[in-house]
């Protein structure tokens, strides 16, 4: 019934960007004065060194604990019992929906940096083959003639439509905070 239930095995990738949403939520409760200034940077402190060990592989995930989020919470509370707080004002489903709309944003912004390359290179690619003329087909026909560098030009607007709509998608994800949408 654990291995069923458990969801650290696949979760655990999202770890990062719990610490940052922790992190984040900490500051909250210390700008509201839920805890104390003292307390958030023993917090946030705590998160960078789990985080560290994370990345470093050295970080012990125990399927017994579910989830990404249990298995964090607990190794901070062992540092930082006043850790214990940072549920304060939030719940579980807050942490998942902003974990991934944290983990969606990079993985946008990530394929958008790559299509830029990709744009850039055949940009690059269709200027180098702006005399080599071949057939343009229109309706699977022969309809006119080109230039290679014509038609990679094509992909290139493409892509820059592509582009815009993952822009489009990520601005929306900046505007909207799943924070605070609680267990309804």
């Amino acid at each position: 019934m654990l291995r069923f239930s458990e969801s650290v095995s696949f979760d655990s990738l999202l770890a990062e960007f719990d610490i940052q949403g922790s992190t984040a939520h900490a500051k909250m409760l210390a700008k509201s004065g839920i805890i104390t200034k003292a307390e958030c940077k023993r917090i946030v402190e705590g998160l960078e060194r789990i985080l560290k060990r994370i990345k470093s592989g050295s970080f012990e995930w125990q399927t017994s604990l579910e989830d990404v989020h249990m298995n964090i919470e607990q190794a901070l509370t062992k540092e930082v019992p006043e850790a214990a707080k940072l549920h304060t004002a939030r719940s579980r489903n807050d942490q998942v929906a902003l974990d991934i709309r944290l983990n969606l944003r990079e993985a946008s912004l990530h394929l958008q940096r790559q299509i830029k390359e990709l744009i850039l290179t055949i940009c690059d690619q269709a200027e180098k083959s702006s005399s080599y003329v071949m057939p343009g087909y229109t309706h699977l026909q022969r309809a006119q003639p080109v230039t290679f560098g014509h038609q990679l030009m094509a992909y290139a607007w493409m892509l820059l439509r592509d582009l815009g709509r993952l822009q489009d998608a990520t601005r929306r994800m900046d505007a909207e905070c799943p924070l605070g949408s609680g267990a309804l």
